[in-house]
């Protein structure tokens, strides 16, 4: 039962949720993602994929703020993506102190910067958005602990994958999870630069 495992405050909102049982694909992947390691996840959609990445998260931040530069960084295909993984992350975070910041390319990046400045726990973004704060040192990722991919398909386009490459190489040091609904061999490719030793898990 991965749900018995996990941070109270988690346990308390699943239940408020009225979320009672694991799917078989988060039955498989709570664990081996809160062990730390490096890990693709493939499996359909409706199998639970974004609830794990929103309850891992969770769990890896201990349910509350720290500091002020994000410690759990998301990376999504677009705008539309990133407003609806910040609501339903909203749904589990309303009441505790977390900072959920969404960015996206229509946002002015010195916009982002400054808000960010302000304290952030869990950074939305999508790749090229991302990729203009890091080359800005729009914030520091010393404190960063996990950093996923959501809906990571999109990645075969060549300006994401590009993107996705630059901002690894500037993360010292986080644990990666990447979701997606098949195994390309674009993304099999990361084994070589930030996956190192990655598990898979398939739904």
């Amino acid at each position: 039962m991965p749900f018995k495992k996990l941070h109270p405050e988690i346990q308390e909102k699943l239940a408020y949720l009225e979320i009672t049982e694991p799917t078989s694909f988060q039955s498989k992947s709570i664990p081996v993602i809160k062990s730390g390691a490096n890990v693709f996840c493939t499996a359909a959609k409706g199998s639970g994929k974004t609830t794990t990445l929103i309850l891992t998260t969770l769990q890896k931040l201990k349910c509350e703020a720290v500091g002020m530069t994000p410690r759990a960084i998301i990376l999504v295909e677009n705008k539309e993506r990133a407003m609806e993984l910040y609501d339903a992350f909203f749904a589990y975070v309303r009441h505790t102190s977390l900072r959920v910041y969404v960015g996206y390319e229509q946002l002015h990046v010195d916009v982002q910067k400054s808000e960010i400045f302000m304290g952030v726990d869990i950074l939305i973004s999508t790749p090229k958005s991302m990729n203009k704060l890091f080359l800005l040192n729009g914030f520091s990722t010393s404190q960063l602990k996990i950093f996923s991919i959501d809906d990571a398909d999109f990645l075969t386009q060549k300006s994401a994958y590009t993107a996705v490459m630059s901002i690894t190489q500037s993360i010292k040091k986080s644990q990666y999870v990447i979701y997606s609904e098949k195994m390309h061999p674009m993304l099999q490719r990361f084994e070589s630069y930030f996956m190192e030793y990655a598990k898979t898990v398939a739904g």
